[in-house]
């Protein structure tokens, strides 16, 4: 302490050079902190500008048809509200590219699923051609292009098998018309695979979890170079693909089931099996599949990216958002503009830039690259002629064609016939099977 009648001036510059100092120490850190700040959001902006994201599942065409009966006559896609996508929104979030999904509830298997289908794929197309902001592709050279032009490319994925009716012929028009991935289930099984969900008891079978009808939708889908997409199917089909499927498949919208245990993610054991295949994981952001609870963080969602980072690499992951297709998402990744505050969390927590790159875009590039160069290598095999047995699609609203003579006659049946009762239910029960009505 200054003694205060000898040292005043000497004790009060001493004051002030403390004070100087103290005030310099505050205003360098201050300083950075905002450098360090501004450092890692302008990292996230410059990388995202030169690896922009390609996003493997969005929900968007089915709240198209939900909200607006799919009129896009009436509705402005740069700003839309009830959803969580639109384009200035996805421009904002560096989204380049967008597999949309093309879904149609279980309710319709065996009725209208491919009218459905079809009328899907109509609002994904005409989106992604009267919007001069996007463009369709059909292939990842096409992909390529879109980048270099400044568009968001659209590709088409059909979600759950049951939109092909167990029907060879059906995949490969839904082909021609742009598909170029679909997952094998949704929530329900079909005559040919497993859905990881048990919320229908349709198909119920054993030890059977792909059949030869479904073994040769694998085939035929690897001949045409369309992506085959496990997310949905129980453990046990996407085991069977990895094991079928000539060329790499992905999980479009699945996290990890050992940060959660829901039936929907991947165990370890299958990511190995998928890294074998040279295949893809694109990281779901429900909130539910993330921490198994209706509330998450982006600290949560980086956790699976991690967890799967350490069990098979940051070669093997991409992201599948889900946005449109479930009820909540993790705080700060409320929307498709918000995926470079993932990509900011990722690169606090050490994860390079190139491995970065890899998951926003390169990993599904090799994939789609791979898919096709398969194609090309089976380009001389003919379609496949496989039909599915009858007895296996159970379905009493499947046309079966014969000739006249095999087809019985209806009688009349008197108002007294004692059998009129049990004919009129057996009727009624045909008429409501093949009902356009939609169970979700």
């Amino acid at each position: 302490m200054c003694n205060e009648d000898f040292h005043t001036g000497s004790c009060a510059a001493s004051n002030n050079f403390r004070m100087q100092t103290l005030r310099n120490l505050l205003i360098l850190s201050s300083l950075c902190h905002f450098i360090s700040g501004y450092s890692v959001k302008h990292r996230v902006q410059d990388l995202m500008s030169r690896y922009p994201l390609i996003d493997g599942h969005n929900d968007l065409p089915l709240k198209l048809r939900i909200l607006h009966n799919n009129g896009l006559n009436h509705i402005d896609l740069h700003n839309l509200s009830k959803v969580a996508t639109d384009i200035t929104r996805l421009q904002t979030g560096h989204v380049q590219a967008q597999m949309f999904s093309v879904y149609v509830m279980c309710g319709a298997q065996n009725k209208d699923a491919v009218r459905l289908t079809l009328e899907q794929i109509d609002v994904v197309r005409r989106m992604c051609t009267e919007y001069h902001e996007f463009e369709l592709v059909t292939s990842a050279h096409a992909l390529r292009i879109a980048e270099m032009r400044h568009k968001i490319a659209c590709l088409i994925s059909i979600e759950g098998g049951h939109s092909i009716d167990s029907s060879l012929p059906a995949l490969r028009m839904f082909y021609q018309l742009g598909v170029r991935s679909m997952a094998l289930t949704h929530t329900c099984n079909t005559p040919w695979a497993e859905s990881s969900s048990q919320l229908h008891d349709l198909y119920q079978r054993q030890h059977n979890s792909l059949t030869h009808f479904g073994k040769a939708v694998v085939a035929e889908m690897n001949r045409l170079g369309m992506i085959v997409d496990l997310s949905h199917t129980s453990w046990d089909t996407a085991q069977a693909v990895l094991h079928h499927s000539r060329a790499p498949v992905i999980f479009s919208h699945s996290s990890s089931y050992a940060l959660c245990n829901h039936s929907r993610n991947v165990p370890d054991w299958l990511l190995h099996e998928l890294k074998k295949n040279q295949g893809l994981i694109m990281v779901n952001l429900y909130s539910k599949f993330i921490s198994c609870s209706g509330e998450a963080s982006i600290s949560d969602v980086a956790d699976h990216f991690d967890h799967i980072k350490k069990v098979i690499g940051a070669g093997s992951i991409g992201i599948g958002g889900d946005y449109e297709g479930v009820a909540s998402f993790p705080r700060g990744l409320e929307d498709v503009s918000k995926y470079p505050a993932l990509i900011q969390e990722l690169l606090q927590r050490n994860w390079t830039e190139q491995e970065l790159a890899d998951v926003l875009r390169r990993n599904f590039l090799r994939v789609f690259e791979e898919v096709e160069r398969v194609r090309d290598e089976l380009s001389s095999q003919q379609p496949s002629e496989v039909h599915i047995p009858l007895e296996e699609v159970q379905n009493p609203c499947r046309l079966v064609l014969r000739p006249p003579d095999f087809i019985p006659a209806f009688k009349v049946v008197s108002s007294s016939a004692p059998h009129r009762p049990q004919a009129l239910v057996i009727a009624a029960i045909v008429l409501l099977l093949c009902s356009p009505i939609m169970i979700g």
